[in-house]
């Protein structure tokens, strides 16, 4: 089956502003593309593209003072099928995990991990390690958390959502 991802957004700047963009496909799926990904941007600035460490596609620009379109239309050939599911898998103890999977354990400004490490304890501490853990994670999640483009906004974070 094929996917249809897509976006416009319109960015207003008080003054020309540097902007990094990480809006295109993950670079593992980028093989499953039908066309390519590409940026458009109004009214049209220079750009220059890089891949950061986590993998990203990343697309540098500096928007004008004003209104600045940016918008990306692509379709994805996808299986459709849901993620496997996998009960056997093992937790890893974080002494043993790889360093380049560190990075993923980080606090952010998205994730207040100082202040919902004991949330998350008394939620899920009980729970099987592993996929048993990770799975009640994600019904957690799934039983209450709903988007809602009324609810987003570029500053919220983990534990405004909790």
């Amino acid at each position: 089956m094929q996917i249809h991802v897509g976006f416009e957004m319109i960015y207003e700047c008080p003054q020309p502003t540097p902007m990094i963009l990480n809006l295109n496909v993950h670079f593992t799926r980028v093989c499953d593309l039908v066309g390519r990904d590409d940026l458009t941007i109004g009214p049209p600035v220079p750009m220059a593209a890089y891949r950061d460490s986590f993998g990203n596609w990343c697309t540098r620009i500096v928007a004008p003072k004003g209104s600045t379109r940016v918008s990306a239309d692509a379709l994805v050939n996808d299986t459709g099928l849901p993620d496997p599911i996998v009960p056997q898998v093992q937790q890893i103890p974080v002494q043993d995990l790889p360093e380049e999977t560190l990075v993923f354990l980080l606090g952010s400004r998205y994730c207040e991990t100082d202040r919902l490490s004991e949330t998350a304890w008394k939620l899920f501490g009980k729970t099987p390690p592993g996929w048993g853990r990770v799975q009640a994670i994600c019904d957690y999640v799934q039983q209450h958390v709903t988007f809602g483009y009324e609810h987003a906004r570029m500053t919220r974070t983990a534990l405004e959502t909790y």
